[in-house]
């Protein structure tokens, strides 16, 4: 009776315990998104958000400011599923200047994975003055395992960009999107072992 009990008390707990994990994934995400905006952390400025995050820019309308020279850093992040990384850490353009770095991409895990970048900015008032043309970061991307991609982003800094800046940072982080568990490799599943029967 007293291991039925413990039996009883101990499922209960980790029954607790699951749907407390459970609702904490739940929570992430706004809690994820309270953060940034607080710490100003992976902002999404509302003329990029678009569908899938992020809108065109139409660079027809811009003057290219040959009296100012910005320099843009660029970097790039990953959470342990793809390595990338910009073909150059700088570029120094005029505002109103269309500009294009390519991004290398590999995906290091032994299976299929998609994931989707997403673009901070610093200082953080850059973020409504940097317009992509285009992006890597408008869509999701997936990759077979150890495949190699290269993506482009092509951006202009709009001239009206505050005076005393003169350095705007560009960082990419990557996050896995609709991840679960994967399978088991082919050499890693055991097969069931049938018991034999009894003479």
């Amino acid at each position: 009776m007293a291991s039925q009990k413990h039996n009883k008390t101990m499922l209960t707990k980790l029954a607790v315990i699951t749907l407390g994990m459970f609702g904490f994934g739940y929570a992430l995400v706004p809690i994820y998104n309270a953060i940034c905006e607080v710490t100003g952390l992976n902002v999404l400025a509302a003329v990029e958000q678009e569908s899938t995050g992020a809108a065109r820019y139409n660079p027809s309308n811009s003057q290219v400011d040959e009296t100012r020279q910005i320099t843009v850093e660029f970097d790039a992040n990953s959470r342990g599923v793809w390595r990338f990384k910009p073909a150059v850490s700088t570029v120094t353009v005029h505002p109103g200047e269309m500009a294009t770095v390519m991004y290398e991409f590999q995906n290091t895990q032994p299976r299929t994975l998609a994931a989707q970048a997403i673009p901070s900015y610093a200082p953080k008032v850059t973020a409504q003055y940097f317009h992509k043309v285009e992006c890597f970061c408008f869509n999701e991307y997936t990759l077979a395992p150890g495949e190699t991609k290269q993506w482009p982003v092509t951006f202009v800094v709009d001239p009206k960009l505050p005076k005393h800046v003169t350095t705007i940072t560009l960082s990419y982080t990557f996050f896995e999107v609709g991840s679960g568990i994967p399978p088991a490799p082919q050499a890693f599943v055991t097969p069931a072992v049938k018991p034999e029967p009894q003479g």
